[in-house]
């Protein structure tokens, strides 16, 4: 497994013999990895000759500075956990991946503006910018994205029917803890009360009868709630316990 830090270095691997003609496939991550990641890391290396796994905390999706400089960075840890997946990892500096410093980026309308959008202004600008960087330096056949990141999914397949992209999105169930809790980098910062009172979140999208109804019985149980509502046969919902972030969303 070859571990890239400079894009030279990943150009001439790409570019190499042994990438020639071989079918690749691609995760994008901001590291943290989980057992979420490795199932995506497993379709990828099951589905593909080549396996390239990103890692990348990127700074142009966070519209809260704290929230970025809280972001756990975990690389060593994160390349051990991937070696029996992939071929490499590309873990490129912000000035590499920004070299203009933001100057051009991918904005959608409407969708981005929605749920996540409202709350996180200029977040899916930087998810869709470093995005259609990443795709552009690994050249991917597929790339492989988890459902819990509903929207995020949708707007990404938008953007690569949009600017004609080579590459194949493949959405992939979300993994969950054995109570439910959807798999996050994020859940690692909460408290073991707040862990345990986490898992009502899932459980509530999915059984209320309708969004309203989730939203008053998660904030009855102490949750804070950004929002939660229905759209395109999801519900899809944003809540905040012990101090933490949670997106989730459930099939109507």
């Amino acid at each position: 497994m070859k571990v890239c830090t400079q894009l030279d270095e990943w150009r001439g691997v790409r570019a190499s013999p042994e990438w020639a003609g071989r079918s690749v496939g691609f995760v994008p991550t901001m590291g943290a990895l989980h057992a979420g990641h490795e199932a995506l890391l497993a379709r990828a290396r099951a589905e593909n000759e080549r396996v390239v796994l990103s890692i990348y905390v990127n700074p142009t999706q966070f519209n809260d500075p704290a929230d970025l400089a809280r972001y756990p960075r975990t690389l060593e840890a994160d390349v051990a956990r991937a070696q029996p997946h992939v071929d490499a990892v590309l873990a490129p500096s912000a000035e590499a991946l920004y070299p203009d410093g933001y100057t051009y980026r991918v904005t959608e309308n409407p969708l981005s503006r929605r749920w996540e959008g409202a709350h996180r202004p200029g977040h899916f600008d930087g998810v869709l910018t470093v995005v259609l960087k990443l795709f552009n330096l690994v050249q991917p056949h597929r790339a492989y994205f988890g459902e819990k990141d509903w929207q995020q999914l949708q707007l990404i397949r938008g953007m690569v029917t949009a600017l004609l992209l080579p590459v194949e999105i493949v959405p992939c169930a979300t993994v969950r803890d054995y109570d439910g809790l959807a798999l996050s980098s994020r859940n690692v910062r909460l408290s073991a009360s707040a862990r345990l009172q986490a898992a009502m979140f899932p459980h509530t999208l999915q059984l209320a009868p309708d969004a309203a109804t989730a939203a008053t019985e998660l904030r009855k149980a102490g949750f804070e709630v950004d929002y939660v509502e229905d759209g395109d046969g999801v519900r899809l919902g944003a809540v905040r316990i012990g101090g933490v972030r949670l997106i989730d969303n459930a099939r109507l």
